[in-house]
């Protein structure tokens, strides 16, 4: 998956449907969910002193941003193929690098939107300062990036192969 200027996010069809459910679920049963809580905790009495209250409040708001998020992504969604295994790095693609030619200093992360992160690998952007650097090449090539001292660090490609959920 991955975020052109043009606002829209292409998206492989597992990511769409993931993100659909997700947001059917926030949509209707999580709302019913979080305005139960809600009318619980206003039953106890003075809203003021109410932890379970202002926390169930919490909670619908950054549940209705979630909402307003996907429902943003979804209409600006391309639903596509996942990219080729053809060694090039693009969005969609697990990458691994090794710094300044020490091939044992690695990194291995998923090229991809923040929406399509996950706890069991590290995501890029490919509009962040290393995805940009590393978008396009190829396995074996060397890429330069900026860090944020303005100064260029140099990675090579090592792997570069279609993420697998």
């Amino acid at each position: 998956m991955t975020q052109t200027s043009e606002n829209v996010t292409w998206l492989t069809q597992e990511a769409y449907n993931k993100l659909k459910g997700e947001l059917e679920y926030l949509s209707g049963p999580a709302r019913t969910e979080i305005a139960t809580k809600i009318a619980a905790a206003r039953e106890e009495g003075d809203l003021r002193e109410n932890g379970g209250y202002h926390a169930a409040k919490e909670e619908q708001g950054k549940q209705e941003l979630r909402v307003r998020q996907l429902t943003q992504l979804l209409e600006h969604a391309k639903v596509g193929e996942a990219p080729a295994a053809d060694g090039v790095v693009a969005p969609g693609m697990v990458v691994t690098i090794a710094f300044d030619g020490d091939e044992d200093d690695t990194l291995q992360f998923l090229l991809a939107s923040r929406e399509y992160a996950s706890a069991d690998i590290e995501t890029y952007s490919p509009q962040s300062p290393l995805g940009s650097g590393v978008n396009g090449k190829k396995i074996g090539e060397d890429a330069q990036y900026e860090l944020p001292n303005g100064k260029l660090a140099s990675v090579k490609i090592l792997q570069a192969k279609p993420y697998q959920a």
